[in-house]
């Protein structure tokens, strides 16, 4: 079979690796790290090289990830040699498109020349939407709006990590990781000026980076996956249909682009309370957008902006910008976000949640959830918490028995079957939402820490410290308290 024979393959390139640096019985300390595995046809190159499209064998994903993981274990020795996994700066050749302050914007590259599949992950961060709001953000958080510290190197993890084991699907992807230093939701495309004091290029750096990766590959691509968390969630919306235009007016119609948004579909809901609006957290979301839109000269997409004229602040909120996205998105949300909950008022630390507070955080959970019931492809849970893609632990949290690369696989594969006019894989579920009506009552949300004093809670412990009560909830189902406490803990 295919999935036989592409092993082979790799056992032999494997094994001759082996034995070359094994030869004498001992591992010799190489002076500096080997580079990468490369292929070059147009180069005399002696370096290894694997050729390898590992996109034939998606049919058979799993059943090929166990083979793999078996060779892996079967070759530890020679895995145990430190592979060069990490992602390395790239500044954008078209020098005009810059960060806040005007340093040069870019990009951190892994290659991974084997695979015909590229994954572009927009950093998520906070936002300003005028000088004075910029100027003491640029004080504190200048990481985000400049690239004068970055360092040489990223290492991936979640969903942009090289290691099978922590990223199921899509570990042997081109891997690409794009800053966040334009503080505009990744929407702007303006140079700086005397007036503003700063650029906001987010879309326009978006641009810039397709452009650069076309000349490395990325011209051969067959699925581009643009993902992001948080703002960068809020910038997949915005922006993955401007990619798809862009690489068909460069002719490059044979590549898929795909969306992943990851906690950017806020909504524009009413605050717990309301504040003035002095700052990002304490400034309505509505009201931030709509002043930030016109500072950082925000672009949104075509048929949305049609669809708001005049009002084009609508489209920095995922239902209402969804309708018009041509492209496929993944929507990924926890159902009580924690940014969200933070621009809504909500405090979560230090004394425990009011009643009324409760009640306005389970029906944030009501709305979000009424929000996304048309989405064909999403990934909900119950959970108090935000971002989860490029976390370590994005592979443990589950929606009805399914974890997130599972139905991030399924979705890739009924996109794949449906070009070629087959139905959907059976038991491949892509539409995942939790029912249960509070935060954590899913028992795989990952762990809340106490902010004060580092502990970890459980849920029972957690829903104690929001206020909540056990008594009066046991009293409300017409059940024991102690039994409730059990179906709480288990996650029923």
């Amino acid at each position: 079979s295919l999935v036989s024979s592409v092993l082979l393959l790799v056992l032999m390139q494997s094994g001759a690796l082996c034995a070359r640096r094994f030869r004498g019985g001992r591992n010799p300390q190489p002076r500096r790290s080997p580079p990468p595995p490369t292929y070059r046809a147009d180069r005399g190159d002696t370096t290894e090289s694997f050729p390898l499209d590992f996109t034939a064998v998606e049919e058979n994903m799993d059943n090929f990830m166990t083979q793999v993981k078996n060779l892996a274990q079967s070759l530890y020795p020679c895995s145990a040699q430190k592979l060069d996994y990490d992602m390395r700066l790239n500044f954008l050749e078209n020098t005009s498109v810059t960060c806040n302050d005007g340093s040069p914007a870019g990009y951190y590259l892994k290659e991974s020349r084997g695979s015909r599949r590229w994954l572009i992950f927009l950093e998520g961060g906070w936002y300003c939407f005028n000088k004075e709001n910029c100027d003491s953000r640029y004080e504190t958080m200048r990481r985000l709006m400049s690239s004068s510290k970055w360092p040489q190197t990223k290492t991936g993890t979640g969903i942009l990590s090289p290691l099978p084991e922590e990223n199921p699907h899509w570990w042997n992807a081109n891997m690409v990781f794009v800053p966040y230093c334009s503080s505009d939701v990744w929407s702007g495309a303006t140079a700086k000026t005397d007036q503003s004091g700063y650029a906001f290029m987010g879309s326009l750096i978006i641009q810039e980076v397709v452009k650069d990766l076309l000349k490395k590959g990325l011209e051969n691509a067959k699925v581009l996956l643009l993902a992001g968390s948080s703002a960068g969630g809020t910038g997949v919306l915005l922006n993955v249909d401007r990619v798809a235009e862009l690489l068909e007016g460069l002719g490059h119609t044979a590549i898929q682009v795909r969306g992943l948004s990851d906690s950017g579909w806020f909504l524009d809901n009413k605050q717990y309370h309301c504040t003035d609006c002095v700052d990002t957290t304490s400034c309505a979301p509505t009201e931030t957008i709509k002043r930030g839109i016109k500072y950082w000269g925000g672009m949104v997409p075509e048929r949305c902006k049609q669809a708001h004229e005049g009002e084009e602040w609508n489209c920095f909120f995922g239902y209402r910008v969804f309708p018009s996205i041509k492209s496929p998105v993944f929507v990924v949300q926890w159902l009580f976000d924690e940014a969200q909950l933070t621009v809504d008022n909500i405090q979560l630390t230090g004394q425990p949640v009011q009643e009324g507070q409760w009640r306005y955080i389970q029906n944030l959970g009501t709305e979000l959830r009424n929000t996304l019931k048309d989405v064909p492809a999403m990934f909900a849970p119950a959970c108090l918490s935000h971002e989860v893609i490029t976390r370590n632990y994005w592979i443990d949290v589950q929606v009805k028995g399914t974890s997130l690369p599972r139905a991030l696989h399924c979705w890739d594969r009924s996109l794949h079957d449906n070009r070629n006019n087959k139905a959907p894989p059976k038991g491949c579920p892509v539409h995942l939402i939790d029912s249960c009506p509070w935060p954590h009552c899913n028992p795989t949300c990952p762990t809340i820490r106490d902010q004060f004093t580092g502990q970890e809670m459980n849920v029972i412990q957690f829903l104690m410290h929001m206020g909540f009560d056990v008594q009066k909830m046991a009293q409300q189902q017409g059940m024991d308290p102690s039994k409730l406490l059990g179906m709480l803990s288990s996650g029923s």
